[in-house]
């Protein structure tokens, strides 16, 4: 769908919301809705906001983890499950339960 269909005026939205809702939680898109002729604010359902932005901290988590390795602070497999099972206060070796 072009971009030009996902972009209404306020009026629109004043006049329509209920249908605009409807719309926005079938077609997954986000709206753009404008104000005297310019560009206002982009709107989008609730679900789909939630998806962008998990998929916007992704990016963020892959650039910690690549600092973190890169200052050398990193722990072996072994060292991060010894650590949570001393955090559970679970034995330090699974086969000694």
């Amino acid at each position: 769908m072009p971009i030009s269909d996902n972009i209404k005026p306020i009026s629109y939205l004043k006049a329509n919301t209920a249908e605009l809702i409807a719309h926005l939680k079938t077609r997954h898109q986000p709206m753009i809705i404008t104000q005297n002729g310019a560009a206002a604010m982009v709107i989008q359902s609730v679900a789909d906001y939630g998806q962008t932005q998990e998929t916007l901290a992704l990016p963020k988590l892959l650039m910690h983890s690549q600092q973190a390795v890169g200052e050398g602070k990193t722990v072996t497999s072994s060292e991060a499950f010894a650590n949570l099972r001393q955090r559970r206060g679970l034995l330090s070796s699974p086969c000694s339960r």
